[in-house]
């Protein structure tokens, strides 16, 4: 049996305790949260002990092996690094942190104690999206031309006003890196590493400091190009989330609300009858199972087994570098290499530091 911990008793956290529950050999022993409210509301609903103080939990509880990380963005390195610190096993909440030092400093500290990092990406386990990985995997696109991450997205102004944090660049970032980060790291996992970013960010119907539509054209490294599109300005609700790869020998396209459903499907190695007989597969069971619970079992068999988690720490970073590089090219007005996202970071923690 693997024991899990959850800090952060806020929304997120409901979806962290229902994958666990679902999953065999998983099970939740402790919670913990500074709000007393949340926390005596959490225990009283799952039978479970909870903390005010993450020391004390994992002092307590020795048994516990996984802490999930379910607190706002900005607080992720310190609360993960501590559990870390303490031998533990971690799934951090998307993104794994703000900054590249920080998010950094999660990935070392992990190795350096040796336990396992995963950060929760979840829409990877999609079965359309799983089919798409696999079609890339197997070369069916042939050269790839372009591919297009579109996210047009509804997060209204109430949404912000449920917590102070939201919206904030400490605490929370914006569309990019609270809700289209899901998408990047779908096109990063397709398309492989990003070279260079031409990004624009704009705050334009929300009251927030960070911004609510962003786009971005983006060369990989392996010469094809991209087109980024993500917003939280969309009325009056979610319409669209969507993965479009051109190839010289294949074209797909998976969207819908949210990216579960094969829009168009065709290669010029597979016959047309296959490529419907996989559309009418995926939309008997578009959502598959959810993805936090997926994160949830993949992590009890990665221990289990030794292996790394399927989503690991690096990609988690790979993802934020992405979204921090749209947000430099859009300061500077200018494109921007992905490797200078990390050597100016670097030279500004050494600034503050000095």
């Amino acid at each position: 049996m693997i024991h899990f911990a959850i800090v952060g008793c806020g929304h997120i956290s409901k979806k962290h305790i229902e994958a666990i529950e679902n999953v065999e050999n998983a099970k939740l022993v402790a919670v913990c949260d500074t709000s007393v409210e949340r926390l005596q509301e959490t225990c009283e609903k799952y039978q479970v002990d909870g903390y005010k103080d993450l020391d004390e939990m994992l002092d307590n509880q020795p048994e516990i092996d996984v802490v999930c990380i379910c607190v706002p963005s900005g607080l992720h390195a310190k609360l993960a690094i501590q559990a870390a610190n303490a031998r533990k096993h971690l799934i951090v909440e998307k993104p794994i942190a703000l900054t590249v030092q920080a998010a950094e400093a999660i990935v070392q500290a992990c190795k350096d104690n040796g336990v396992k990092l995963s950060v929760v990406h979840p829409n990877r386990f999609r079965p359309a999206i799983m089919a798409l990985k696999k079609a890339m995997t197997t070369g069916q696109f042939g050269k790839i031309s372009h591919a297009n991450a579109t996210l047009r997205w509804n997060r209204n102004q109430a949404y912000y006003d449920q917590a102070a944090w939201r919206g904030t660049k400490e605490m929370d970032g914006g569309v990019l890196m609270n809700q289209a980060i899901h998408n990047l790291d779908l096109l990063l996992w397709l398309m492989g590493p990003v070279e260079e970013v031409q990004g624009y960010s704009a705050t334009r119907l929300r009251n927030i400091e960070a911004e609510d539509v962003a786009a971005a054209t983006v060369r990989f490294q392996n010469g094809a190009l991209g087109i980024i599109e993500a917003a939280a300005t969309i009325f009056p609700k979610n319409f669209e989330e969507s993965l479009s790869i051109f190839g010289e020998s294949g074209t797909a396209v998976v969207s819908g609300t949210t990216a579960n459903w094969i829009k168009h499907w065709e290669f010029e190695s597979l016959p047309q009858q296959h490529a419907e007989a996989l559309i009418q597969e995926v939309e008997k069971d578009p959502y598959g199972t959810p993805g936090q619970e997926e994160i949830i079992r993949d992590m009890v068999d990665a221990i289990r087994s030794d292996r790394d988690p399927v989503v690991s720490g690096v990609d988690g970073l790979e993802a934020l570098k992405l979204v921090l590089a749209i947000y430099k090219s859009a300061e500077l007005g200018k494109p921007v290499k992905l490797n200078e996202i990390v050597e100016e970071e670097n030279r500004q923690y050494e600034y503050n530091h000095s």
